[in-house]
């Protein structure tokens, strides 16, 4: 494991992989972007190609490569490895037979993965003859590997434990529900299988559409998997894994409801497209999206609830700083039902058509409500909320203008209307506040900016300076004490001086210099606190007619004012 993650960090630097996901502007000797962690207008995420790091000093986040990608895909370490080993090309060798006891969440995968290709297997003519009439190709199905789960009470179980895969196990990756006798009963039965995977392809649950003579008629349409360690729908994007490219290509992501409407879509030629998986668009969705993209197009059903769940899905993304629009559809049609009636051409032009959320809603609601009271009123209750949510304040001013003429009233009352409305923002699009330090004085200060330049010299193969020289001045201006403490520092803050230190120093024709200055600023102004403490004792001592402690005290402020002026001749 250690070879082959050195393997990667050898063939892929710091810049390779986060150029891929944000743009990137040299500053110094870092390069520096806004980060994609948290919502900001001023970059403050730097990148050290030295390192090999990057760091915000906005959110308090950093790292290297491997951190970087767990991160922003949302993944492990185990999945960030497989996502780097497949940009560096190396390959990764998974040892059998080991000593070594795989982890839990290791035999999670494994346990469906194998149950992955266990329905694959057994998706029926039946089943095929279903999807193709559902306007899937044959390439389709075997590329998002669809499969189906028959009407046996166990036998998906019963097969796992065959591969030697525990009970607990079974449970624990929501495959199976225990009955009352103790036995296992499978979760997914007279189902077509839609597999769910997480950012770096790996499945992590599943999806079962209803199918067959013996499927209740009392039984749910759709069935996911439940929550377990591996799989988080309010995380999970269906098809994000093979989406993230083509969004990132065309900067843009498509959101759709369904798995149907969702392979409909890329096999239209639309790879950008995702799918919520049981459940509604969240803030994790959207800011999942937004490491990608800025862009966002709704694509749900035309009906009455379609509606409703494009107006919650857009909260979410507009709240998690996406730019939203939304593409209108025909009523009664599905998105995978339009792109199999009125073909991909269509689909096309729905999707290039489709209309900012606040037009969308205010068509919509005009069409609905053509009464003017009502209208306004609806405008106001729907409408303005979402405009809260807007992050341009150019946009929003927009918006206000375009809502004022479609009631006819002034700019000015709308925004008087929106003023009063509360502000709910998502926990997701407000940037975290990083930790405070833990000192505040000026002389602490002082002394982590020149530990920041020791920790930054200490990480370059070629310091520009003597290393040693300079800690050794270093711990004799401040003591061996205060050395010490600073060197406890965590790792997180230590990164984070070190770029600081890159970030000041970094252009500077001579850091040598300016180090060696910082120090006899730091010795100066801790003789000068000396300097004050001893002068003030003596006037205590001298109140108190104390002649040996003023002999005393007169010399020790003798020897501190030679001092200071030996420094200031020295600079």
């Amino acid at each position: 494991m250690v070879d082959t993650v050195q393997q990667i960090k050898d063939r892929l630097s710091i810049v390779d992989v986060v150029s891929q996901y944000v743009k990137l502007e040299r500053a110094g000797a870092s390069l520096r972007a806004r980060c994609p962690f948290h919502a900001e207008r001023t970059p403050s995420f730097h990148v050290s190609p030295d390192r090999g790091t990057y760091h915000c000093f906005g959110c308090n986040v950093g790292g290297d490569i491997f951190s970087f990608v767990e991160a922003i895909e949302g993944l492990d370490f185990k999945g960030a490895l497989k996502v780097l080993a497949e940009k560096a090309g190396v390959e990764l060798v998974y040892e059998r037979g080991g000593k070594e006891k795989k982890d839990e969440r290791e035999r999670l995968f494994e346990l469906i993965e194998v149950a992955t290709i266990f329905y694959a297997s057994r998706l029926s003519d039946a089943a095929k003859k279903y999807l193709k009439e559902r306007g899937l190709k044959d390439a389709t199905v075997q590329e998002f590997r669809l499969g189906l789960a028959g009407d046996s009470w166990s036998e998906a179980s019963e097969y796992l434990k065959g591969k030697k895969f525990s009970d607990r196990e079974i449970l624990d990756a929501g495959l199976a529900k225990k009955s009352e006798r103790g036995t296992l009963t499978d979760k997914f039965r007279n189902r077509i299988i839609f597999p769910i995977a997480d950012s770096a392809g790996r499945v992590v649950g599943f999806s079962g559409r209803i199918f067959g003579e013996n499927a209740s008629p009392e039984a749910p349409k759709y069935l996911n998997s439940p929550e377990t360690p591996l799989f988080h729908k309010s995380r999970i994007l269906y098809g994000f894994d093979r989406a993230k490219q083509a969004i990132r290509k065309v900067n843009c992501a498509v959101l759709v409801e369904g798995q149907m409407d969702l392979l409909a879509s890329h096999q239209a030629g639309w790879g950008n497209t995702v799918a919520v998986s049981g459940t509604a668009f969240t803030p994790e969705h959207a800011a999942l999206i937004r490491r990608m993209t800025d862009n966002l197009v709704i694509a749900l059903d035309a009906d009455a609830a379609g509606i409703k769940a494009a107006g919650r899905a857009a909260r979410a993304a507009l709240q998690g700083g996406l730019n939203v629009k939304v593409a209108q559809l025909p009523t009664g049609l599905d998105p995978a039902d339009f792109i199999q009636k009125k073909g991909a051409d269509a689909w096309k032009k729905a999707i290039r058509d489709s209309k900012d959320i606040i037009t969308f809603l205010l068509d919509v609601l005009e069409e609905h409500t053509p009464q003017p009271d009502r209208f306004r009123r609806v405008v106001e209750a729907v409408v303005l909320p979402f405009l809260s949510d807007v992050p341009s304040p150019i946009a929003r001013e927009q918006y206000l203008r375009e809502i004022g003429k479609r009631l006819n009233v002034s700019e000015s009352a709308v925004a008087e209307a929106l003023a009063k409305l509360p502000v709910q923002r998502s926990p997701e699009s407000a940037p975290r506040e990083a930790p405070k330090p833990s000192g505040n004085t000026k002389a602490y200060d002082r002394a982590k900016q020149a530990f920041s330049i020791l920790l930054w010299q200490q990480s370059l193969p070629k310091p520009s300076i003597d290393v040693a020289a300079y800690a050794r001045e270093f711990e004799e201006a401040i003591g061996a004490e205060s050395f010490a403490a600073l060197g406890t520092l965590p790792e997180s803050e230590r990164e984070s001086l070190r770029f600081a230190a890159e970030r000041l120093h970094g252009k500077s024709s001579n850091p040598a210099r300016e180090a060696s200055a910082l120090l006899h600023v730091i010795l100066r102004e801790l003789l000068a606190g000396e300097l004050s403490a001893a002068t003030q004792a003596l006037k205590a001592a001298e109140n108190k007619k104390n002649e040996d402690e003023v002999d005393r005290l007169m010399t020790v402020c003798k020897l501190l004012t030679t001092r200071i002026a030996q420094l200031h001749e020295n600079v």
